[in-house]
C-alpha cells in the first residue's frame, strides 16, 4: 500500500483552500489529484484533523495458527510433494498457499536430482 501525502503537503494544500484558490487550481501546484484534495477537505470537516486514516489491515493469514504444523509435516516427510502436504494439514487450502506460507516460514522444498557421476576417461 502507498504511503500517505505528508502532514506538511496536506497543510500546505488546504491553507490555500482556505485562501480562496478553487482545489481545481491547487493540485497542479503542489501536483497532487484533485480528488486528494477534495478527501483532505472532506476529511477536516468530519474529523477536524488532516492526519491520514489509519489502515485496514490486509487479509488474514489463513495457515497463520498452523506453522508449527507445517514445520513438523515438513520436517516429518521431507520429500512429500506440496499437494501430499496439503492434504496431511488441518485446515483446507491450496498448493500456493502452502508454497507461501513455506517461503514466508523459510523452508525450502527443493529436492537435489539424482545425477550421474562423470566417468574420468
Amino acid at each position: 500500500m502507498a504511503k500517505p501525502y505528508s502532514w506538511d503537503l496536506r497543510e500546505r494544500v488546504i491553507a490555500r483552500c482556505d485562501a480562496g484558490d478553487r482545489p481545481e487550481e491547487v493540485a497542479p501546484l503542489f501536483r497532487v489529484a484533485v480528488r486528494s484534495v477534495y478527501n483532505w477537505l472532506k476529511l477536516r470537516q468530519e474529523t477536524g484533523s488532516l492526519a491520514p486514516r489509519p489502515s485496514r489491515p490486509g487479509r488474514k493469514w489463513k495457515l497463520g495458527e498452523h506453522q508449527e504444523r507445517v514445520r513438523e509435516l515438513v520436517a516429518e516427510h521431507p520429500d512429500a510433494t506440496l499437494e501430499e502436504l496439503c492434504d496431511r494439514l488441518p485446515v483446507k487450502v491450496g498448493t500456493t498457499t502452502l508454497w507461501e506460507a513455506l517461503v514466508r516460514l523459510g523452508i525450502s522444498l527443493k529436492k537435489s536430482r539424482l545425477r550421474r557421476r562423470t566417468v574420468a576417461a
